[in-house]
This record gives structure tokens, C-alpha cells and sequence, in this order.
């Protein structure tokens, strides 16, 4: 979304995404060194499931294995939940393997609940849409990342909200109060006051910008 208004430049707001010979490498996929059987798996070895991560399959294991439940309820075991409002871009990283993505799935473990608004959702498809244009994946490859992103939603991985009525008239004041000195734009600053408004606990974004605002604002950053 933020590119289609004209407010970046083309492919500025998330990291490129990696292709599928990095992945294979990366996952441990028999290559043709001497002396593999490539019909016979190594032993201990993960094997190589595609050139896009799924992120349905690895929070299967490490979030609803451990701490909430299929219907998306936190275990009682793992303490308090944690509502955290993140920036689309965080989704983006999680979804698509970036230099930040290691980093998202780390602010996401453990009983962390994120927020996911219809905003999320159009400037997710948008940046995903974007990775296809400039050749950085395919389209079935992006077709796959909205499958995973479609089925985590039904299954409930995320708070799922309207955008708070009430939050353009703080993206607004937002704007008024700290666009001068900070020079914020203004996606960035309704997730902001979406993030106000729905009273989350702490708020996550790898624009510095962004940060600078949410800080700011008084909201707790990671």
C-alpha cells in the first residue's frame, strides 16, 4: 500500500527477499559433492521443503507446540500474554526469508500475541506483490506465502482487529506533533495510533523512523 500512495521508493520498506538456490544452501540440501547418494538422506539432516519457509509449519512446532493451542489460546503454562502491535514489515519478514527475519521470529516466540489489522493485511500483500514485480520470487512462490498467511488467520496465530475508528484523528495529531522533527509518514504513523488506541504493551518495527515515533509516543519498544 505504502508504494502504491508514492510514499517510498520502489522496494525501500523491506529487505530483498532471498532465492532459492541461498535456501537450499542454507537448509542443508544435498548438493553434489563427492561421494553423496542423493537417494539415500543423511543422517540427522533436515530435509530441504522449499524455497519459501513455511511459516505455518515452524510455528506449528515452536509456538503452537509449546504455548498456544490450535484455536490460538495461550497455554497457561507459559505466562502472561504479551499483546504486542507489530509493524507490516515484521509480518513480511516472517513470512519471506530476509536479514530480518531471524529477528521476527524472535520477537514473536514464547506467549507474544500480535495484533493484525486490515492495514496489515493490504500493505502485506502489497510489499509480498512487490518481491514478485522486481523478480525477487515467483508467483507461485507468493501464492503460497498468502496461502500460509490465509490458513495462520483461520487457525487464530493472530489478534485479528479492525482499525480502531479513532485512529486517524491520532495519526493526525501524530502528524502534527512530530512530522516537523521527525519527518514520519503517514502508514507509519496509524500504526502508531493503531497501536495506541488497541493499548498494546509494546510495539515492533525495523524502521528507525518509526521507532523514533512509537518512542515518542510513549509506546514500549523491543
Amino acid at each position: 500500500m505504502r508504494y502504491a500512495l508514492g510514499e517510498y521508493p520502489p522496494a525501500s520498506r523491506h529487505q530483498e527477499a532471498q532465492g532459492l538456490a541461498p535456501c537450499r544452501k542454507d537448509r542443508g540440501t544435498p548438493g553434489a559433492r563427492q561421494g553423496h547418494r542423493p537417494n539415500r538422506p543423511r543422517t540427522g539432516a533436515r530435509p530441504w521443503t522449499g524455497a519459501i519457509p513455511r511459516l505455518w509449519r515452524t510455528r506449528e512446532s515452536h509456538l503452537r507446540g509449546s504455548h498456544f493451542t490450535r484455536r490460538g489460546g495461550s497455554d497457561p503454562r507459559a505466562g502472561p500474554v504479551l499483546t504486542v502491535y507489530a509493524d507490516s514489515s515484521v509480518f513480511v519478514s516472517l513470512y519471506l526469508p530476509d536479514v530480518h527475519s531471524a529477528t521476527a521470529r524472535g520477537w514473536t516466540t514464547g506467549s507474544t500475541r500480535l495484533w493484525f489489522s486490515p492495514l496489515h493485511a493490504a500493505e502485506f500483500f502489497h510489499a509480498v506483490a512487490q518481491q514478485v514485480f522486481y523478480r525477487k520470487i515467483s508467483r507461485t512462490d507468493a501464492d503460497k506465502v498468502f496461502d500460509d498467511l490465509r490458513r495462520d488467520r483461520l487457525a487464530g496465530l493472530w489478534l485479528e482487529t479492525a482499525v480502531p475508528d479513532s485512529a486517524f484523528e491520532v495519526c493526525g495529531d501524530l502528524g502534527r506533533r512530530y512530522g516537523p522533527k521527525l519527518g514520519v509518514r503517514t502508514l507509519d504513523s496509524l500504526h502508531i495510533a493503531c497501536a495506541l488506541e488497541l493499548k498494546t504493551q509494546r510495539f515492533l518495527t525495523f524502521d528507525d523512523r518509526q521507532r523514533k515515533l512509537a518512542k515518542a509516543a510513549g509506546l514500549a519498544l523491543r
